[in-house]
């Protein structure tokens, strides 16, 4: 990819290469500039915060005080509100379906007042917990072919024909999601939008009963195929797009590389995906890995403990106390004979170059899951996969990419509803000549 393919941040720090000939402007984070920019700003912290403890005048702490304001704008200003790197291929298409995306042509502004990683998680915990009740107007459960359990709950499928030509946009959850977990983001696609959304729940989530001793963290691309036939079959008039979210973009990846051109769907978006999962689960922040490796035991383990209880493999994954020891040990679970071989089947990595569909992959640098280092590891797969584009912000932590000031909201769901729109309106319409 020529290295005018990209857009630059231009900020702090040196530019260095990564794979591939791209380049990768990340701003001070592990080079001498990035350095020195801390230093100074902690410098000039410390002297702010000891001239506010010190100070006797009202008008020398006020001072001290404008100082501190300056401080934080500059710092927000410098390593937050970013415009984000762009890699991708030129072609005519992805020009076409760039220019339909203004949420990328300027800066990110995370908001200000918790543009840290941490509390743009805790906003979107909070901002999840108290979003309004979404009620699903059609719920499919379907029994799998080896007695397994997946289900389908649609938004905006009631009363469409099956001739109705509008998109269907195809949710695939997070590692513990569901349809009532991610009820704002299927509101927020539906109101940007106006297509039909449906959810596809994989084995165990939600109040989906776990029907046989088998389930998958990262989901099954044969379970998958299951439930596009059945999404197919209510919508067959209808382009089908899908949005993996965090685990559920490893395993979008997976199929769209297995399948190649012979899938179904038209487009597809990735938000904050792990890549290499082989190599991400090791790398996710101490304190976010013992939680997540936490909530899996709960969620899984426990409270299917009477169908999983005897299992090969159920005691040696409950004791895991990281997220790579839990996949490592849970292979039996997933119906694996080993953990090489459950890394190989579900690693989305390892079939990514067969992608034949435009994908966006939507990434902060961030992110204390799927982390920066993933990103520039694998971002070569742009030369692979024709008409793929990895967006990779400064901020935004884990899926949250919060802006707005008195009322927030996700940014990553503005750039996904115009890149969905771009691509749906870009295919539709006939190229430009050349």
């Amino acid at each position: 990819m020529p290295e005018d393919a990209t857009v630059p941040w231009g900020g702090i720090g040196r530019r260095h290469a990564v794979p591939g000939g791209h380049v990768d402007s990340m701003a001070g984070d592990a080079h001498l500039s990035g350095w020195i920019y801390r230093g100074g700003m902690g410098a000039a912290a410390v002297g702010v915060a000891a001239v506010l403890v010190a100070a006797s005048e009202p008008l020398a702490r006020d001072a001290a005080m404008l100082a501190a304001l300056v401080l934080i704008g500059t710092h927000y200003l410098l390593t937050a509100a970013r415009r984000p790197l762009l890699y991708y291929q030129r072609s005519p298409l992805a020009e076409r379906i760039l220019a339909g995306c203004p949420s990328l042509r300027g800066r990110f502004w995370p908001t200000p007042w918790c543009f840290n990683r941490h509390l743009q998680l805790a906003l979107m915990a909070l901002r999840d917990a108290r979003e309004a009740p979404l009620g699903f107007d059609h719920t499919l459960r379907l029994r799998l072919p080896d007695g397994g359990t997946v289900s389908l709950e649609w938004a905006g499928l009631e009363g469409s024909a099956p001739a109705d030509p509008t998109p269907v946009l195809i949710v695939l959850p997070t590692i513990c999601g569901d349809g009532r977990a991610l009820r704002r983001f299927v509101r927020a696609m539906r109101t940007r939008l106006g297509w039909r959304v449906v959810v596809l729940n994989r084995r165990g989530h939600g109040d989906l009963p776990l029907t046989t001793p088998r389930f998958n963290t990262l989901g099954s691309t044969d379970d998958l195929r299951e439930q596009l036939r059945h999404v197919r079959g209510l919508a067959p008039s209808s382009p089908l797009y899908a949005v993996g979210l965090s685990a559920g973009s490893g395993l979008l990846v997976r199929y769209l590389g297995e399948e190649g051109e012979r899938t179904p769907l038209t487009a597809a978006v990735a938000l904050c995906p792990g890549y290499d999962t082989a190599r991400a689960f090791v790398r996710v922040h101490p304190v976010y890995d013992r939680y997540l490796t936490g909530m899996l035991r709960d969620y899984f383990l426990r409270r299917h403990s009477g169908t999983l209880r005897s299992a090969a493999g159920y005691v040696e994954t409950l004791a895991a106390r990281s997220l790579a020891a839990f996949h490592d040990r849970g292979f039996r679970l997933a119906g694996f004979s080993s953990a090489a071989e459950y890394h190989h089947y579900t690693n989305p990595m390892v079939v990514a170059r067969g992608v034949r569909v435009p994908l966006l992959v939507l990434n902060a640098a961030d992110d204390p899951v799927c982390v920066v280092e993933n990103v520039r590891e694998n971002v070569a797969v742009v030369d692979a996969v024709a008409e793929s584009i990895i967006v990779l912000t400064a901020r935004g932590s884990h899926c949250a990419f919060f802006e707005g000031v008195l009322r927030p909201a996700s940014w990553a769901d503005r750039v996904i509803a115009d890149y969905l729109a771009a691509v749906d309106a870009a295919l539709a319409a006939p190229a430009a000549p050349t």
